[in-house]
């Protein structure tokens, strides 16, 4: 979940539209009473104006209240290891000093009734936050360490909460969070895992662009609160893997992140939040098979044809705008004429866009043939889903008129892979195939457009020939079987008409392997 920015000055301009005529200096001291180096966050409690500052250093301030908060850290060759996080409530006129003392502090106590492959204790990551901005979570100081190692100053004000994520890890994960309005003077709480709900991740290998998954949860609470965004690793490891976390009931934000051959954080992506009473569970999947188009769809209006060549190859378990970088060829024409031709890539250079004129009314055909790109990494072998291809013939009626084009995105989901996405030599795979379109703005008018018709193909010589499958149509989804070879990948292709005539064809390379 994104959070609010505060504005923040640093102590070098911490002015603001009105004169400073105070000033603020916060000492903060060791838990041996000797002072220590922070960064301390400075909160104006009624305008939410943040200042982060050196400990020991004044800062000039407009007259006011304000929130001193800082995680005073005391490194283990000082034979200590420990966070102390403390706030502290001040009225600043004039010159006015504070201090925030770790030898006040108490221990963050967290019980769970832990099953017995659970032996270490708790990792424990706590804030506190500024209680009375919109976004408390957004004006926060905090820090993170073993249970013994962490502490807060208990403080009562009402201006602060307090918030933390505590971890127990074993065959499973078990995660609990809990927030407070103050510190409180024993902070902490005692959990029972008959009321956790399951979150199990599924993740899968072969589609992305690095083996290594780093799987996570972050605490989501409906209203912003100091939990919010607190997170809890689950894994970090090659793929294929399952894992299961147990939390406290809430609302829950999975995401994962892919490592590259180099290391870099190379994709990923936020799925959609999860709300889980006690006893609940449900399943989060990562890089199911087959990736492709997520978002895309041309819009017309005011004489030209516009498209964001955006999440044209993604996971379809996190769906929406998230999707690997691509490099991409755009081709418009009219009947034998170009119109336009371009290559294009969002790799370092913020989101692409393919625009090009046009004159008058007629059948209209707008072509992407896009690759996964992204330099500086070395792409596993045998990655599935390396290439995407779409071709929408639609008709222009009204060259002016804003809509989003009469053409559609597939999903292929093909059934019955292994953790591999792999499917059995020379077995039958169903693949379920869903035709959607979505809206591109505000100022484009996404028409009721039905697709009549929809076709299916597989290959299994990357494109070369095509073999037609059997479809079936149920609901909203139709079912095509598809027959597969002894080895190497398969290729899909949909064709979707409507009853107008416009027809999208969509092809996506390697969508499965055998295996």
């Amino acid at each position: 979940m994104a959070a609010l920015v505060p504005l923040i000055a640093s102590a070098a301009s911490a002015t603001s539209a009105q004169a400073a005529s105070a000033s603020l200096t916060v000492t903060t001291l060791g838990r041996h009473g000797g002072k220590v180096s922070t960064t301390v966050t400075v909160v104006n409690a009624s305008s939410g104006q943040t200042y982060r500052v050196k400990s020991g250093k004044r800062i000039s301030l407009p007259s006011g209240r304000y929130i001193a908060m800082t995680d005073i850290y005391e490194s283990a060759t000082d034979g200590l290891g420990t966070d102390t996080i403390g706030a502290a409530v001040v009225q600043v006129s004039g010159s006015k000093s504070v201090t925030l003392d770790a030898r006040k502090g108490k221990a963050v106590k967290v019980s769970l009734d832990t099953p017995a492959d659970v032996t270490a204790p708790p990792r424990i990551s706590a804030q506190v936050c500024a209680a009375g901005m919109d976004m408390p979570s957004a004006y926060s100081a905090g820090g993170w360490n073993d249970e013994g190692a962490l502490y807060a100053i208990p403080n009562s004000s009402k201006l602060l909460q307090f918030g933390y994520l505590a971890q127990w890890s074993g065959n499973d994960s078990y995660v609990a969070v809990k927030k407070t309005t103050g510190i409180p003077a024993a902070p902490g709480g005692s959990f029972k895992r008959s009321g956790l709900a399951a979150v199990r991740f599924s993740v899968r290998s072969g589609t992305q662009m690095g083996s290594q998954v780093f799987t996570a949860l972050q605490a989501a609470p409906k209203v912003d609160d100091c939990t919010t965004d607190l997170m809890a690793g689950v894994r970090d490891d090659n793929a294929p893997y399952s894992a299961t976390v147990h939390v406290t009931p809430g609302t829950w934000q999975p995401r994962d992140d892919i490592f590259g051959s180099n290391g870099d954080n190379v994709s990923g992506g936020f799925p959609k939040l999860r709300t889980l009473k006690a006893g609940q569970s449900f399943t989060q999947s990562f890089g199911r098979a087959a990736w492709g188009p997520m978002t895309s769809l041309p819009v017309l209006g005011q004489k030209s044809i516009g498209f964001s060549p955006d999440a044209l190859i993604g996971d379809p378990d996190i769906g929406g705008g998230w999707g690997d970088i691509t490099k991409e060829t755009v081709v418009l024409s009219k009947g034998s004429t170009t119109v336009k031709k371009q290559t294009l890539t969002d790799w370092r250079t913020g989101p692409a866009e393919f625009s090009a004129g046009i004159r008058s009314a007629g059948w209209y055909r707008l072509t992407v043939d896009a690759h996964r790109y992204r330099p500086g990494i070395t792409f596993p072998v045998g990655m599935l889903s390396p290439r995407v291809t779409l071709d929408w013939h639609f008709k222009v009626a009204d060259p002016a008129r804003a809509i989003v084009a009469p053409v559609f995105l597939t999903r292929f989901l093909p059934t019955g892979l292994n953790s591999r996405n792999q499917a059995a030599p020379s077995s039958t795979t169903t693949v379920d195939v869903t035709a959607g379109r979505s809206s591109q703005g505000p100022d484009a008018k996404l028409t009721k457009v039905t697709a009549k018709a929809v076709k299916v193909w597989s290959s299994a010589d990357g494109g070369k020939t095509w073999k037609a499958a059997t479809v079936r149509h149920s609901g909203s989804v139709w079912q095509a079987s598809v027959h597969n070879p002894a080895s190497g990948a398969v290729a899909l292709r949909s064709e979707v008409t409507d009853s107008a005539g416009d027809h999208s064809v969509e092809t996506v390379y390697r969508a499965y392997a055998i295996g």
